[in-house]
C-alpha cells in the first residue's frame, strides 16, 4: 500500500525538533516571532502541534494560516494523523466552503481570506491565542492585509501571539513591520544533494516539444517520479497532450493543480500503487508546502503566471513572469525532499532572476482591500503597519470603484448599503450583485453566477448562461460549485432552483457598471470606462449593441473579451437612471480643431442618444477647454514667461516653499484656478497663445515676494562694460552669457538668491562662440585665460586681449583706431 503523504517530510528525526525549545520560549517571552525553515524542516505540521502546550494558549485555539486549499487540507489531515484523530478534532480545517471544526478542536488550520472574514467578525479574536503565517514569503495580498490587522488588533490583544514562518523570509523587510526587537529562529532543512542541469530551449523550439524531450531525458538517465512545474491549467494541458502520445505505458501521467477535485488531488500526490514511474504536472501550488512523494526529479519551466492590474484602465492582465530566485530555489529544493535528487532548468545558468517576488499588494487590484479597510475603520492606510504599503494610486482606483458602487461614501467609509454588503463572503463587486439582485427579480441566478465566477474553474466555458444552465441542471456534477452557490442561497433566503438566464447581463452590469460595452463596430466595443474591448467578429455576441464585458485583459488599444453577456437597453436603464437624463458634453476635436458640443444620453462612454448641442454654455466652454489642454499636458507659454518660471523655481529650490510650484504638473493640476478666470474669449486652443501669461503669473505671486523677484533673482545683470546681459534660467543653474571682454576687471560674477547661487558664465569670443564655461572666474583667469589670449589674439586682432584683464577697462566694442 502507499505511503500517506505529508505536508513536510516525516516527523522522525525533523531538524525543525531541535528548535521547537527555542520557538516556545521566543513566544513566552514575546509576542512576535520569525522562523526561517528551510524545505524539510518539518515546521508546517510541527511547530504548531509544539505550540498547543504552551502556557500562553493553555485552553485557546491557534490558527495556522495557509496559502492554498490544498496545502491547508493537507496539513490538517497530516497533523490530525499524528494526533491518530480525524480531522475535525483536536485539529480542524476552514476555507470558503469548508469547515470541519468542533468544540474540541484547539488548533485550525485555515486559508488566507478567512483569517481577515474573522477578524472583521471578531476584532479581539476571543479565544485565539496566536496565528501562525505559514509560507509568508508567498506575499499574498490577503497574508499582508492579515498581518496588518493582526499587528493592529495586538495594540489592544497585547496577549495575542504572532509567529511568521517560510524557508525564505525577507527578514530585514519584516523586521520593519514586526520590530527589530523581534527574534528570529533559524532552522536548517533535511534536504539530500540536488544536481542542477540547465536545458535553455532553441530559439525556434516550440515550449511543449522541448518540455516533452526533457521529461524523455529524465526518464532514461535518472530513477524515480518526476515534478514538472508550468505556470498555469493551459500548459498543463497542451503538454500532457503530447506526452500522452509518448509515454510508455509503465510511466502514469498526473495533473496538479487548484481546479482539481481534492480526491484527484490527493491522487496525484502518493506513489503509484502499481509502482509504475510517474510524471506529476503541476502549477506553483508545488512549490511549497506539499511534498509529492516519490519526487526524484524536478524540470521547472522558469515561469510563474499571475494577475497584474493595470490602475489606468482598470482592468486585470495575466501575465507569465521569469520566476522569482526564491521560488526557483524552492521549486529545486522539492527534488531533494527524501532521496538525493536532479533539477532541470528550463533556461541557461546566465538568466538574472529577481531575489523575491514582487508582493502581490503592489500588483494586485485593490479594491477588495479598500472594502476591508473600511470594514476595519481605517480612512488613512498608514494608520495600519505593513510589510509594504498598498500603491496609493491603486488604492484610490480601488476606493473610487467602491464609490461609484454605492459602498463607500465620499470619506472612504461605509455606506448604509456598504454595511448590508458584508454579509456576503465575496469580492466586494460580487456582493453588490448579491445585494441588488432583487432588483431583477434573479437571486437565485445571482447566487450560481457568483459561485461560478469565484469557483475558478470555467476556462473552457465561455458562455456563461451555458455553464449556470449545466450546473443548475446537474449540481451533482459540479459539488464545489452547488457548495459554494448553496450557501449563498442561505444567506439570501432563496431556493436554488434552475432560474431563468436573461437578466445575466444586468446583474453583471450591477457589478461592473464601468464595463458595460457599446458596439462600435462588429466585434468592437467601447467601454463604459473609455477602453475599448473586442470579440471576433464570428462570436454570437459580435452584433450585440450593448453587452457587459465581465472579463477581458488589459491588452494597450483594445483588450480581448472573454466572456461577455448581453445587455438590452431597457435593463440598462432600469438599472442606472441617470442613463436617461440629458447632459451636455464638449470635447476637443484634433480633427476638426475645436471644441465639438452635443447633448448626450448614457453613461460613461457609452451613449445611448445623441443630439447637436446649439448653444454652448460658457462654464461648459471653459471646463472642456482646460480637461484639453489638460489632455495636451503642454502648456502654450513663450520664453519670456519659461525664463520666470525658471527664476521663481530657483527661489523655490533655496528659499523653501513661499516662493508657489510653477512647473508644468502644478500648473496643469490647478488650471482651473489660476487660467480659468481669463478663459472667456477663448473658443479655440491655438488662442491661448494670445494670452498674457507673464502677467497671469506675476498677478499670482504676493505683493512681497513679487517686490524682491528682481532682487533676488534679476533677469537681467550689469556687468563692467556696462551692459546689461540677459540672465538664462531654464537649466537648474542660471547662465550668463556675456563677451569675454565685457568682464575684465571682475573677480567673480555678483551672487544670486541673497548669494547662495553663483550663475555659470558662458564667456563667449567676439563672434559669440563659447570661450570658456565656468563658476570660478578667478580660477579661469588665472589657469585658462593665458591661453585663450595666446589662441584669440591672432584671430580676433581688433579685439583687446590684454596680458593682466582684471586691470584692464572692460568693452563691448573693439580696439580705438590710433
Amino acid at each position: 500500500m502507499a505511503k500517506t503523504t505529508s505536508t513536510d517530510a516525516d516527523t522522525t528525526t525533523l531538524p525543525i525538533e531541535a528548535r521547537l525549545e527555542e520557538i516556545r520560549e521566543a513566544l513566552d517571552e514575546r509576542s512576535r516571532a520569525m522562523l526561517v525553515a528551510e524545505p524539510g524542516a518539518g515546521k508546517t505540521t510541527r511547530v504548531p502541534l509544539a505550540l498547543l502546550d504552551a502556557e500562553w494558549c493553555r485552553g485557546q485555539r491557534l490558527l495556522l494560516l495557509e496559502p492554498r486549499r490544498v496545502a491547508a487540507r493537507l496539513a490538517a489531515a497530516r497533523m490530525a494523523d499524528t494526533l491518530s484523530e480525524p480531522v475535525g478534532q483536536t485539529v480542524g480545517v476552514r476555507m470558503r466552503g469548508e469547515s470541519r471544526v468542533s468544540d474540541r478542536t484547539r488548533l485550525e488550520v485555515i486559508t488566507q481570506g478567512v483569517l481577515t472574514r474573522m477578524l472583521q467578525d471578531d476584532p479581539l479574536l476571543e479565544g485565539i491565542a496566536g496565528i501562525i503565517f505559514d509560507e509568508f514569503h508567498e506575499r499574498s495580498l490577503e497574508a499582508d492585509l492579515g498581518l496588518a490587522l493582526a499587528l493592529d488588533a495586538q495594540t489592544v490583544r497585547d496577549d495575542l501571539r504572532l509567529l511568521v514562518m517560510s524557508a525564505t523570509l525577507d527578514v530585514e523587510t519584516l523586521a520593519a513591520a514586526l520590530g527589530s526587537e523581534t527574534p528570529v529562529i533559524d532552522c536548517p532543512g533535511r534536504q539530500h544533494p540536488v544536481a542542477t542541469r540547465y536545458r535553455p530551449p532553441g530559439s525556434r523550439v516550440e515550449a511543449e516539444r522541448h518540455q516533452a524531450a526533457v521529461v524523455e531525458e529524465a526518464l532514461a538517465s535518472d530513477g524515480g517520479d518526476i515534478l514538472v512545474i508550468l505556470p498555469g491549467v493551459g500548459e498543463i494541458r497542451r503538454l500532457g497532450r503530447r506526452l500522452a502520445e509518448c509515454l510508455p505505458s509503465s510511466v502514469v501521467l498526473h495533473e496538479l493543480h487548484g481546479r482539481m477535485p481534492l480526491a484527484a488531488q490527493r491522487q496525484a500526490l502518493v506513489p503509484d500503487a502499481e509502482g509504475r514511474r510517474r510524471v506529476v504536472l503541476a502549477t506553483a501550488i508545488a512549490e511549497s508546502s506539499v511534498t509529492v512523494d516519490g519526487v526524484r526529479q524536478v524540470i521547472d519551466a522558469g515561469c510563474e503566471r499571475l494577475p497584474v492590474h493595470q490602475v489606468r484602465t482598470g482592468l486585470t492582465r495575466l501575465e507569465t513572469r521569469r520566476v522569482n530566485r526564491a521560488s526557483a530555489d524552492q521549486r529545486r529544493g522539492r527534488a531533494g525532499r527524501q532521496a538525493p535528487g536532479v533539477c532541470y532548468r528550463l533556461w541557461s545558468e546566465e538568466q538574472p532572476l529577481m531575489p523575491n517576488r514582487e508582493p502581490e499588494i503592489r500588483q494586485s487590484d485593490l479594491t477588495p482591500l479598500a472594502f476591508e479597510l473600511a470594514r476595519w475603520g481605517i480612512t488613512a492606510p498608514h494608520d495600519l503597519t505593513w510589510v509594504t504599503p498598498p500603491a496609493p494610486a491603486a488604492l484610490a482606483a480601488g476606493r473610487d470603484a467602491l464609490l461609484r458602487l454605492g459602498v463607500l461614501d465620499s470619506e472612504h467609509r461605509l455606506t448604509r448599503f456598504g454595511n448590508a454588503c458584508t454579509r456576503w463572503p465575496v469580492h466586494p463587486r460580487m456582493a453588490v450583485m448579491l445585494e441588488r439582485a432583487g432588483q431583477c427579480q434573479a437571486r437565485a441566478l445571482a447566487c450560481g453566477l457568483v459561485a461560478l465566477l469565484e469557483g475558478g474553474d470555467t476556462d473552457d466555458e465561455r458562455d456563461l448562461a451555458e455553464a449556470l444552465q449545466r450546473r443548475f441542471a446537474s449540481p451533482k456534477e459540479h459539488r464545489r460549485w452547488l457548495r459554494d452557490a448553496e450557501r449563498l442561497a442561505t444567506i439570501a433566503g432563496v431556493r436554488l432552483e434552475m432560474p431563468d438566464t436573461a437578466p445575466l447581463g444586468e446583474l453583471l452590469a450591477l457589478a461592473w457598471p464601468e464595463r458595460i460595452a457599446q458596439r462600435v463596430a462588429v466585434g468592437r466595443f467601447r467601454l463604459a470606462s473609455g477602453g475599448q474591448g473586442r470579440l471576433p467578429e464570428t462570436h454570437p455576441l459580435a452584433h450585440a449593441a450593448l453587452l457587459v464585458a465581465v472579463e477581458l485583459d488589459g491588452e494597450q488599444g483594445g483588450g480581448r473579451i472573454y466572456r461577455a453577456a448581453e445587455l438590452s437597453v431597457a435593463g440598462f436603464e432600469a438599472l442606472y437612471p441617470e442613463t436617461r437624463q440629458w447632459r451636455d458634453h464638449l470635447e476637443w476635436s484634433d480633427a476638426r480643431g475645436e471644441l465639438v458640443g452635443e447633448r448626450r444620453r448614457g453613461l460613461g462612454a457609452v451613449v445611448l442618444e445623441r443630439a447637436p448641442l446649439h448653444d454652448k454654455p460658457p462654464e461648459a466652454v471653459r471646463r472642456a477647454l482646460l480637461e484639453a489642454l489638460a489632455r495636451r499636458g503642454k502648456l502654450p507659454f513663450g520664453d519670456e514667461v519659461e525664463q520666470l518660471r525658471g527664476r521663481v523655481a530657483l527661489l523655490r529650490r533655496h528659499l523653501g516653499d513661499a516662493w508657489p510650484d510653477w512647473s508644468d504638473g502644478a500648473l496643469l493640476a490647478t488650471l482651473d484656478i489660476w487660467l480659468g478666470p481669463y478663459l472667456d474669449d477663448i473658443k479655440r486652443l491655438d488662442e491661448l497663445e494670445r494670452l498674457p501669461f507673464e502677467r497671469i503669473l506675476l498677478d499670482r505671486l504676493d505683493w512681497s515676494l513679487r517686490t524682491r523677484l528682481d532682487e533676488l533673482a534679476p533677469g537681467r545683470l550689469e556687468v563692467p562694460s556696462g551692459s546689461r546681459i540677459r540672465l538664462d534660467y531654464r537649466g537648474e543653474t542660471p547662465v550668463l552669457a556675456v563677451k569675454l571682454q565685457e568682464v575684465f576687471g571682475w573677480q567673480q560674477a555678483p551672487r544670486l538668491v541673497e548669494g547662495r547661487v553663483a550663475p555659470r558664465l558662458h564667456l563667449l569670443s567676439p563672434a559669440r562662440r563659447p570661450l570658456q564655461v565656468t563658476e570660478d572666474l578667478a580660477s579661469f583667469w588665472v589657469n585658462a585665460y593665458p591661453e585663450v589670449r595666446k589662441e584669440m589674439r591672432g584671430r580676433y586682432p581688433k579685439h583687446p586681449w590684454p596680458e593682466d584683464p582684471l586691470t584692464s577697462p572692460a568693452t563691448a566694442r573693439t580696439k580705438r583706431r590710433g
